[in-house]
């Protein structure tokens, strides 16, 4: 981190934090890097985000773990401030992420991005489509979560993941 920038720390989201988030999300929704989400979607996975925030409480940083399967977990909505860009702290976040999904029982984490040397930095590898085993997709096909609908590469979503690298890491 440099020396310029305030300490960091990372954080359970709390519902006051959803404007935020939303906030922060919604340049990287408009550019088509993430999916767009109503407030009501983030309200109810609020449990699932952790929050980066400045020595005065601002929220420079979020992202989420998804849980989809008894192993397997997804690394979601993961986003820093522009100002921050570089300075750690996705790396603190998704740290605090993979150290949740260890205690929770996963043993594989996934991402859908475009970033793909941030992640390839730690330690994810592109992988291909087959993720799951033929009965745990005909169990997730019937969720009605976006999200695993994108991780299904279902036709309904393709407008939204075209051109996204699908990577993995072991736990």
């Amino acid at each position: 981190m440099s020396s310029s920038k305030a300490p960091v720390t990372v954080r359970r989201a709390r519902t006051s934090d959803i404007p935020g988030i939303q906030q922060m999300v919604e340049p990287l929704v408009q550019r088509r890097i993430l999916l767009g989400k109503d407030a009501v979607v983030f309200y109810e996975a609020v449990q699932e985000f952790k929050v980066a925030v400045d020595d005065r409480g601002a929220i420079i940083g979020c992202g989420a773990l998804h849980v989809f399967w008894e192993d397997l977990g997804e690394v979601r909505t993961l986003a820093v401030s522009d100002a921050w860009l570089g300075q750690g702290v996705g790396r603190m976040l998704l740290a605090a992420l993979e150290e949740e999904a260890r205690e929770l029982g996963l043993s594989r984490l996934f991402c859908l991005t475009f970033e793909v040397p941030f992640f390839e930095r730690n330690g994810f590898i592109a992988s291909p489509l087959a993720l799951v085993e033929p009965e745990v997709y005909a169990e997730l096909v019937r969720s009605p979560d976006e999200g695993v609908a994108e991780f299904l590469d279902l036709a309904r979503v393709k407008p939204n993941t075209l051109g996204n690298t699908r990577m993995l890491k072991h736990l």
